[in-house]
């Protein structure tokens, strides 16, 4: 699958209120690399309806081969994979020099110590919980997104 890059329409407050606590980080591209659609589609919407852009990939080649292209800004990448699995991708993404800084978050169903440690070795930034909440996926986004370079 090619990866599909999204992007949600930016929405103005009535009254120059401020919508919510999100920052403004429109204009930032987000990788997912997930084989299950129903992740992809939640984060898709998540984080689209935020106003973000967002880059799609079934798994490990098909993400590898969208970075270099189009150098997204924080990478949400899931475990479990077929063919290449997150913990592989993840290396190779921050073996490559160009990408070495591009925050990492790794996605997964199981929340054991042995997992949490095997992602950062692999050099994961962070470990999030499937399923994920609005709230956890956003405070991630802010986190790695507004950190200096």
């Amino acid at each position: 699958m090619t990866a599909i890059l999204t992007e949600s329409p930016e929405t103005t407050p009535i009254d120059g209120d401020k919508m919510d606590d999100t920052p403004n980080l429109t204009g930032l591209k987000f990788m997912v690399i997930d084989d299950s659609n129903t992740t992809r589609k939640s984060a898709e919407l998540l984080l689209a309806s935020a106003g973000y852009r967002l880059l799609l990939a079934e798994d490990g080649f098909a993400a590898l081969a969208q970075i270099n292209d189009h150098a997204p800004d924080v990478i949400f990448c899931d475990v479990l994979m077929p063919r290449l699995d997150g913990y592989q991708t993840c290396t190779l993404i921050k073996k490559n020099p160009l990408f070495a800084a591009t925050p990492v978050i790794m996605l997964s169903s199981k929340d054991g110590l042995f997992d949490r440690a095997r992602g950062r070795l692999a050099g994961s930034d962070e470990y999030l919980t499937k399923p994920f909440t609005r709230e956890t996926l956003l405070q991630a986004v802010a986190s790695y997104s507004l950190r200096p370079s």
